[in-house]
C-alpha cells in the first residue's frame, strides 16, 4: 500500500512543482521588473490579472513608467486603477505617457482621473498634452473645405480674399464635450467676414490687417471648444471684384425691366380704354340711328291725327334740305381752306 501512495504523492508533487515552474516561467520576468523598480505588483496580482483577462505586461510596464517618473500611488495610479481602465477599453500606456508629459511640463493640470476620462471619451489625451506644449497651427479656410480663401465685402462694395492661420493650444479641461477644429475654423471665418464687412473701406483693411485679428480675438471664439486660440495671423489678403458696382448694375437692370413692364401695362390699359371709347361711340351712333328711325313714324302719326298738315311737312322738308345744303357748303369751304393752308 505504501508503494502506490508514494507514487501518487510523487506525481502530485511533480505536477505541483511543474505548475509552479510554468507560473514562474511566465511571470518571473514581469515580477522581477516590478520588484526591482518598486512598482509593487506581486506574483499573485499577476496571476489574478490573467484570470481577469487583463494583459499583465501592459499593466506592469505602465506602472513602472509611472513610478520611474515619480508618480506614486498618491496620484491615483494604482494597479487596480490601471486594470479598471484597461477593462473599460482604455489605452493605459497612452494615458500614463500623457500624465508624465503633463507632469514634466508643470503647467498642464492633468491628473489620472481626468486623463482616463479623456481617453475613454475617444480623444487622444497624449496628443492634447503635446498640443498644449507645442501649439498647433490651423489653416482658415480648412484644407478640406474646397475654398482657397475667405471672401468678404467691405462697405464700399470691394471684395477681399483672405487666408488666415490660427495658432491654438489644447484646453485640457474642455476636451470632454468641447468643440473640435472644425468649429474653430468656422468661428474664425465668421469673425473675419464680419470684421471686413464692418470696415468702411477695403483700403482700411489693407493698411491694417491686424484689425481683423484684434476684432476676431476680442470675440472669444474659443469658448466651449477643446482649444484656446493663441493668435490669429493674416497670411494673405487680396482684392477681389467690385461687388457693390455689380450689384448696383444688376439692380439698375432689374429696375429697367420693371419700368418697361409698367410702361407696357399702361400702354395696354390705354389701348383697352381707347377700344372701350370706340365701342361707346358706336353704341351712341346706334342709339342715334335708332332714334332717327322713329322720326318718320312720329311724323306719320302726327299727320294722321291732324296735328301736322301736308304743307307743314313740306316746309319741314324744305328746312331740312336747306340745312343739309348749308352744311355741305360749309364743309366744302373748310376743305378748300385746309388745302390752301397746306399748300
Amino acid at each position: 500500500m505504501q508503494g502506490p501512495v508514494m507514487i501518487i504523492a510523487l506525481v502530485v508533487a511533480i505536477v505541483f512543482f511543474l505548475i509552479l515552474f510554468l507560473v514562474f516561467a511566465r511571470y518571473f520576468r514581469l515580477w522581477i521588473q516590478s520588484v526591482t523598480t518598486g512598482a509593487g505588483i506581486g506574483i499573485l496580482d499577476l496571476i489574478g490579472m490573467t484570470f481577469r483577462k487583463v494583459r499583465p505586461d501592459v499593466i506592469v510596464r505602465s506602472k513602472i513608467m509611472a513610478v520611474q517618473a515619480g508618480l506614486g500611488e498618491e496620484t491615483g495610479i494604482t494597479s487596480k486603477a490601471l486594470e479598471a481602465h484597461y477593462l473599460a477599453g482604455g489605452n493605459v500606456p497612452l494615458v500614463i505617457r500623457a500624465i508624465i508629459a503633463a507632469n514634466k511640463a508643470k503647467n498642464i493640470p492633468l491628473d489620472f482621473r481626468l486623463a482616463t476620462a479623456i481617453d475613454l471619451a475617444g480623444r487622444n489625451v497624449l496628443g492634447a498634452v503635446q498640443t498644449s506644449v507645442y501649439p498647433k497651427v490651423i489653416d482658415c479656410p480648412g484644407a478640406n473645405s474646397g475654398k482657397e480663401s475667405l471672401d468678404a465685402v467691405a462697405r464700399n462694395g470691394i471684395q477681399l480674399k483672405v487666408r488666415a492661420r490660427v495658432t491654438v493650444r489644447a484646453n485640457i479641461r474642455q476636451l470632454i464635450g468641447g468643440a473640435t477644429e472644425e468649429t474653430i475654423i468656422a468661428r474664425v471665418g465668421e469673425g473675419i467676414v464680419s470684421a471686413i464687412g464692418s470696415a468702411e473701406k477695403h483700403s482700411d483693411v489693407l493698411e491694417n490687417p491686424d484689425r481683423i485679428s484684434k476684432a476676431v480675438l476680442a470675440r472669444r471664439l474659443d469658448s466651449q471648444t477643446a482649444f484656446e486660440i493663441v493668435s490669429i495671423d493674416i497670411a494673405d489678403i487680396d482684392v477681389g471684384d467690385n461687388v457693390g458696382a455689380r450689384l448696383q448694375a444688376d439692380q439698375a437692370e432689374a429696375d429697367t425691366r420693371v419700368a418697361r413692364a409698367n410702361a407696357e401695362g399702361r400702354r395696354a390699359m390705354a389701348v383697352a380704354e381707347e377700344q372701350e371709347n370706340l365701342a361707346s361711340i358706336e353704341e351712341s351712333r346706334a342709339l342715334v340711328t335708332q332714334a332717327e328711325a322713329q322720326v318718320p313714324k312720329a311724323i306719320a302719326a302726327a299727320i294722321q291725327s291732324g296735328k301736322l298738315t301736308i304743307m307743314d311737312y313740306y316746309r319741314l322738308r324744305n328746312v331740312q334740305a336747306d340745312t343739309e345744303m348749308r352744311n355741305s357748303i360749309a364743309g366744302a369751304g373748310s376743305t378748300r381752306s385746309a388745302q390752301r393752308t397746306g399748300s
